[in-house]
């Protein structure tokens, strides 16, 4: 019998609902701020109701609460839990990992690794799904947290906005914005870097082109591959199935799953409606 591991993340993995109760895992939900009203992340507010509310309304966002991080880790101290992998949205772009990294320290008990995705959305999901994985076939909390930081290199996360405008407001365009500039209708290409932050992977005019840009180079990365992937969207199901169905075209015995959902509301708040997203992950299996 293999060690028990508790597997804890954050609201901004985008993992089916599903996934997450089939391995039990702990989401700690990001948060928004409308005013004075706080709302956690796909519990109390649904991802439309943050569109449905732009551009008027724009909220500003925030990590888990303090005590919702060491409320979670009393709670598995109390049912018996000794080891717990916690993995978040970059630390480029949120403070979350290092959040947890700090109320950890104070549980002296609970054997507690915690890793910076350095990514976000399904890229961060590759990872948690990867460690699900890891726990249900017994693994030692050592070789999966191996496991799970070397999916890194092997992934890759391409997504286009119908407007950077969102982004601007977040404080979250630095590299893209210096990258694009003020060129008119210019839709990049969004990857994250090293650092886990956004920048500008390349440059096109117009969203159709940049759809099909975005296409060409998850293409090329599936090529001589198996992976799992993930097509995401922003507000926009009817332009998400329509991807869908391209990306499932593309090299099709090189496509192990394929997995399509909606980024979740903390997300959108920095992309406005219209994202559309890739995310491709090398799997051996």
């Amino acid at each position: 019998m293999g060690e028990k591991i508790a597997l804890v993340t954050d609201s901004s993995c985008d993992l089916p609902t599903e996934f997450i109760k089939k391995h039990g895992i702990h989401v700690l939900p990001l948060r928004m701020i409308y005013g004075c009203r706080e709302y956690r992340d796909l519990v109390d507010i649904n991802p439309q109701e943050v569109y449905d509310r732009m551009p008027a309304e724009v909220p500003t966002t925030s990590q888990p609460s303090i005590g919702e991080v060491r409320n979670l880790l009393h709670q598995l101290r109390e049912e018996g839990i000794s080891r717990v992998l916690a993995i978040h949205i970059s630390s480029g772009l949120s403070g979350t990992f290092d959040t947890v990294c700090s109320i950890s320290r104070e549980f002296k008990n609970l054997d507690v690794k915690v890793i910076d995705s350095r990514t976000l959305s399904m890229g961060l999901g590759f990872m948690v799904r990867e460690a699900a994985h890891g726990i249900a076939q017994g693994l030692s909390l050592s070789s999966i947290t191996d496991k799970v930081r070397s999916l890194h290199q092997g992934t890759r996360l391409y997504y286009v906005l119908d407007t950077l405008e969102y982004l601007r407001r977040g404080g979250r365009i630095g590299k893209v914005a210096s990258a694009v500039g003020g060129m008119l209708n210019i839709k990049p290409i969004i990857s994250v870097d090293e650092e886990g932050k956004y920048y500008a992977r390349c440059k096109v005019r117009g969203r159709k082109k940049s759809i099909d840009k975005m296409l060409e180079l998850a293409e090329e990365f599936i090529r001589g591959r198996r992976v799992v992937a993930a097509v995401m969207h922003g507000g926009v199901p009817e332009e998400g199935e329509a991807l869908r169905k391209r990306v499932a075209s593309l090299q099709r015995g090189n496509i192990a799953e394929l997995i399509f959902g909606q980024i979740s509301p903390v997300l959108g708040v920095h992309t406005g409606p219209g994202l559309l997203g890739i995310c491709l992950c090398e799997t051996s299996t």
